[in-house]
């Protein structure tokens, strides 16, 4: 469903800030898997996702979605196969836009795009059924401004408008970390909910190394732009945070020991 290979990418090359955001990542992922992505900052964590959506193009290698290879087509383009949430609350919505206008910009994201009426009565019936799985209310404010929502809600709306329409890929970028704990399980519970219904292909980026423990069927760890640990099935279900940081000590450790190897 979703493959990268030989992803590199060094931002400032060539000048004293040089970066090697992404280097030699390897990853693929198949119909229905759910994998939490976690690591320090600065590990190429958002990078990575950035590579995969389009809004940023590596220096080499490639991304296929489906079988298709899409590392040359833009963002936009992209837009059909992929849905996203990000941390910011504000960044997946129009906030001068009602609720069902939003909800209708989503909807044609991966169909063909003609003249039509606003928003039918068909349509908004649609919309509100969705939005009552999200047991907010929402569904009774459907020409509310979306900028009069709280940010849970608005995360929560980004979440359903990323993926009522099936994409091939959800990217969720840290979509809980901006909200307070309340929401945060609330938004969290909704996407486990939700990747679950639809069995969607998800890639989801947190610092909360608990939520990355207990979403998905397989974890990926992060360190200087690349992929060093890789866990699934049984033997992520065994895992704890205390593990977790014991194997990354351990990893960056054989890391260090091989580069003053290769120093020496």
């Amino acid at each position: 469903m979703l493959s990268l290979k030989n992803i590199a990418l060094t931002f400032n090359e060539d000048t004293p800030d040089e970066k090697k955001a992404l280097q030699d990542i390897h990853l693929t992922l198949e119909k229905g898997d759910f994998v939490t992505v976690i690591g320090s900052n600065g590990a190429g964590k958002s990078t990575l996702m950035n590579v995969i959506s389009g809004s940023l193009k590596p220096d080499i290698g490639t991304v296929a979605i489906d079988g298709r290879q899409v590392v040359h087509l833009p963002e936009y383009k992209r837009s059909s196969y992929i849905g996203r949430v990000f941390q910011d609350p504000m960044a997946g919505t129009a906030p001068s836009m009602t609720i069902e206008e939003n909800l209708a910009m989503a909807y044609a994201r991966n169909k063909k795009r003609r003249l039509r009426a606003g928003v039918s009565k068909k349509r908004r019936e649609l919309f509100r059924e969705f939005l009552q799985t999200l047991q907010l209310g929402l569904e009774d404010r459907l020409t509310a401004k979306v900028g009069l929502l709280s940010g849970g809600e608005r995360q929560a709306l980004s979440l359903l408008m990323a993926t009522f329409t099936e994409p091939n890929i959800l990217l969720l970028d840290e979509h809980t970390a901006a909200l307070d704990p309340s929401r945060a399980e609330l938004i969290t519970n909704l996407t486990g909910e939700i990747v679950d219904k639809f069995n969607l292909t998800t890639l989801m980026v947190t610092h909360n190394m608990q939520q990355a423990l207990d979403l998905g069927n397989r974890l990926i760890m992060m360190d200087k732009g690349q992929i060093i640990f890789d866990v699934s099935g049984d033997q992520k279900q065994e895992l704890t945070i205390e593990k977790l940081l014991h194997e990354f000590q351990r990893i960056r450790g054989k890391m260090l020991d091989n580069d003053r190897a290769i120093l020496g």
